[in-house]
């Protein structure tokens, strides 16, 4: 698997996917580990710190951009990689420092530059978040 840093358009600190745990023509599973010394979790919620449910959203729109990156190879030239819609958006369980998040995404259907997609982040099996979104490639015209 290529580098995640060359995949993602997100740069550190603004990069939420450690590894590719499998891929396949419609899914991919990653996970993503966040340690304690996140500069977010100092205020979210001192003495007790809670990984923001719109972090791990956004882990599972960073896997879904490498699931699309692998389905168009030239990802890159053909826009910046945007969410366009988030719905059925839950909210399940915390999610602590040191715990590792298990991610799925499944790609819906596409249709030209949009790519409606489901997603699950999962901690030891347990739901955590779930959402359907929609994608699109945008230029900067």
């Amino acid at each position: 698997m290529e580098n995640l840093v060359h995949i993602i358009p997100h740069r550190p600190p603004f990069h939420f996917v450690d590894r590719v745990v499998e891929i396949s023509e419609n899914s991919i599973r990653t996970s993503k580990t966040f340690p304690p010394d996140e500069p977010f979790l100092a205020g979210h919620f001192p003495g007790n710190p809670i990984v923001p449910g719109v972090i791990i959203c956004e882990a599972i729109l960073q896997s879904a951009a490498v699931l699309l990156y692998h389905q168009i190879k030239d990802l890159q030239s053909e826009g910046t990689p945007v969410v366009t819609r988030m719905k059925n958006v839950a909210f399940k369980r915390m999610v602590r420092p040191d715990e590792e998040i298990e991610i799925q995404v499944e790609l819906i259907e596409r249709i030209k530059n949009f790519s409606n997609l489901r997603g699950t982040a999962r901690v030891g099996g347990q739901l955590a978040v779930r959402l359907e979104f929609t994608g699109a490639q945008v230029t900067d015209e």
